[in-house]
């Protein structure tokens, strides 16, 4: 099998939750690379995707995800990102890495808070997934939803000591479902590509 090349952005939910993981799953067909830097809130990512062209380019597949930063409301005054701001990013992001020639891209919808964070919303947050990904669909981006499954279980699967991070266990469930979804989204891709296919 041909090695795969896969990239991972996204802010500390990747960088310190399930990006530690997703290589593990995929296994040795699979060149994972993510950069050491968080990439914090939607506009930093897209910015960051500069950075990282390089590597974009050609990638199999590129896993992203950003939303924590811009739901916040930090100042009280409203979140740190409007949602439509942050749809726009997003679908600006999308458009510069498939120009780069990123192939099957995936978006990881933005886990929720801890009840007890009060700069967050459950409710905001979900509010901003169901914009982002009715949007990145139309653009044939596929969703990895990481808010669904934290949700299921927030007691379980988000730290108690910030109310924001992803426990050990939710990293490894959370990488499984993100390892799981990129290796089929990039065998699907290659059946469509393959010359008679009927896909």
């Amino acid at each position: 099998m041909q090695m795969r090349k896969v990239v991972l952005l996204g802010d500390s939910i990747r960088l310190i939750g399930y990006g530690k993981h997703v290589a593990e799953f995929l296994g040795r067909d699979y060149d994972v690379w993510q950069p050491s830097e968080n990439s914090r809130f939607a506009l930093f990512m897209l910015r960051q995707v500069f950075d990282c062209r390089d590597r974009i380019a050609g990638a199999d597949a590129v896993h992203f995800n950003a939303g924590l930063w811009d739901v916040c409301d930090l100042f009280g005054d409203g979140p740190f990102t409007p949602k439509e701001e942050y749809v726009a990013t997003l679908l600006r992001t999308v458009s510069v890495m498939k120009q780069r020639g990123a192939g099957t891209l995936i978006f990881a919808t933005t886990t929720p808070a801890g009840p007890g964070k009060k700069d967050h919303s459950i409710e905001r947050t979900a509010e901003y997934n169901r914009a982002a990904v009715e949007a990145l669909k139309k653009e044939g981006v596929i969703i990895n939803d990481l808010f669904g499954l934290v949700s299921s279980d927030i007691g379980a699967f988000i730290r108690p000591d910030d109310m924001l991070h992803l426990t050990e266990r939710a990293e490894i469930v959370c990488a499984k479902q993100t390892a799981d979804i990129i290796a089929s989204s990039i065998t699907a891709a290659a059946g469509k590509r393959t010359p008679g296919s009927l896909k």
